[in-house]
């Protein structure tokens, strides 16, 4: 696959974070794989380097130790090196907005913006864009977190939205671009195996997990005024979440899927503010050890207040409401400094009515379905069978879809096919802006009881998390899975 025809991809932010570890390196691998036309250009925006000499003496010392595991190929470096242009550009300065279409004019073909930025730039840089007449046939691209809570969020949504049209609107969710997350669409919409199965009739429960080891790092300051409900809840696993639990979509153009994302996200069951004690639990981090190392307690982490009360840990028990989903439990886990960096979704199959092979044939979690989206890449499938040798004993085995072992070919990264994507201009892995209200709507009276409320529970670094997020589901029958593979 290469993309359609020439593009230039202007990157605002192109010496931060996010363009050092991801965007650089994504847009690598495409140019490594063939998959950028040959004509296309990036030119980058930051205002920290002079030119473009010195611009490209910080890519090849901060962005070659990102690329891919397999190392850099030199050939294809420098021949991707000589797409990058630099453009050094003062935000406070309409005169610098005009320099950069100048520098763009003689540039055909697709144009992207890319905000690598902070949130509070997003309507500065779109106005200024604007103003110099770039926002014509062009397409931006917007990072999380896109507001603090609705309000927020429709009034950035609401200033783009005097510049761009929602089809020239690309709000990226790294974890759409999964290629577990692709091939949980495969899994479900390509087999007649797992549809029949994939209802209330036949699913017990649901388990979404995004938990990291690491904790706030030199973030303090950003995630004190944001915490784990804001930052993961609200966009990866609410996305997460309504990929999961869609309905068949007509056909994968970007509306068909959109629409049924959205149709799961009206359908959550509003929380009413007395209940949020028993179906949500925050907690914060304390001292604890990870892999052997002692780490700090999040409140004395760089830039967070001693007093702060801040969520680093969030579980929730969701349920959807509609025909395929009443009364089956999704659960939702999230946090920092915990036991392991995982992200999965657990099927829980329900038992068989009737075992004539012994009680190990009723027991929870005996059939599951296990899509891991990192730090490795697979789909399981759980059953039973029998133990070797004399009487009818059951052991759990299970069918593994490694797709490194499956597929010789190298997994694409999120970000690549993300960036393919906004250059052919394909929406359909991009959050529309009516999902992103659905989801505000649903986690507002979270927030707001939280904001009211005492602290968060707390929990050692290097366990699983609060009790009281385990108590939830055994209230149900089930648990955790936290297991090694």
């Amino acid at each position: 696959m290469q993309t359609d025809s020439s593009f230039t991809f202007v990157l605002f932010g192109g010496t931060g974070d996010l363009s050092m570890r991801k965007i650089l390196p994504a847009l690598y691998e495409a140019h490594r794989a063939g998959m950028l036309a040959a004509g296309g250009k990036i030119v980058a925006v930051a205002r920290h380097e002079e030119d473009r000499a010195s611009y490209l003496q910080w890519v090849n010392e901060h962005v070659k130790a990102h690329v891919a595991k397999s190392g850099v190929d030199e050939n294809a470096w420098a021949s991707f090196v000589d797409r990058i242009e630099y453009v050094k550009l003062d935000l406070g300065r309409a005169e610098d907005f005009v320099k950069l279409r100048d520098a763009l004019q003689d540039h055909s073909g697709t144009r992207v913006f890319y905000l690598a930025t902070g949130p509070s730039l997003f309507v500065p840089i779109c106005h200024a864009l604007a103003s110099v007449g770039l926002n014509e046939n062009a397409r931006i691209v917007l990072e999380k977190p896109l507001g603090y809570d609705l309000r927020s969020s429709n009034a950035i949504n609401d200033a783009v939205g005097e510049i761009f049209s929602e089809e020239q609107i690309y709000r990226i969710d790294h974890y759409l671009g999964k290629e577990p997350v692709q091939n949980l669409l495969a899994l479900r919409f390509g087999n007649a195996l797992f549809e029949p199965l994939w209802r209330r009739e036949w699913v017990e429960s649901i388990q979404i997990t995004i938990a990291e080891e690491l904790g706030v790092e030199a973030r303090g300051d950003f995630y004190d005024n944001t915490g784990a409900l804001r930052d993961m809840v609200q966009n990866h696993l609410l996305q997460l979440l309504s990929i999961v639990a869609m309905e068949p979509p007509h056909s994968m153009d970007s509306d068909s899927v959109r629409d049924e994302k959205l149709r799961v996200l009206r359908a959550l069951k509003p929380i009413d503010p007395r209940d949020i004690s028993k179906v949500a639990v925050r907690g914060q981090y304390h001292a604890g050890v990870i892999r052997g190392t002692s780490v700090p307690a999040y409140a004395t982490e760089p830039g967070v207040k001693p007093d702060s009360t801040t969520e680093t840990f969030v579980a929730l028990k969701v349920e959807i409401e509609n025909w395929r989903w009443a009364g089956v439990p999704f659960f939702l886990r999230t946090g920092k400094r915990l036991a392991d960096r995982v992200a999965e979704i657990v099927v829980n199959f329900r038992a068989v009515p009737h075992s004539a092979l012994g009680a190990s044939a009723l027991r929870a979690g005996a059939n599951r379905l296990v899509i891991r989206l990192q730090p490795n890449e697979t789909i399981r499938l759980y059953c039973l069978a029998k133990k070797p040798g004399e009487g009818m004993n059951l052991s759990s085995v299970h069918l593994d879809l490694a797709f490194d072992q499956f597929f010789k070919e190298g997994q694409m990264e999120a970000y690549q096919r993300l960036l393919l994507d906004v250059i052919n201009g394909r929406l359909a892995l991009f959050v529309r802006r009516d999902e992103q209200e659905a989801a505000w709507k649903w986690v507002e009276p979270i927030l707001n009881e939280w904001a009211a409320s005492g602290k968060p529970k707390p929990y050692a670094a290097g366990t699983w998390g609060p009790a009281a997020a385990s108590a939830m589901l055994a209230q149900h029958g089930t648990c955790w899975l936290e297991e090694e593979n």
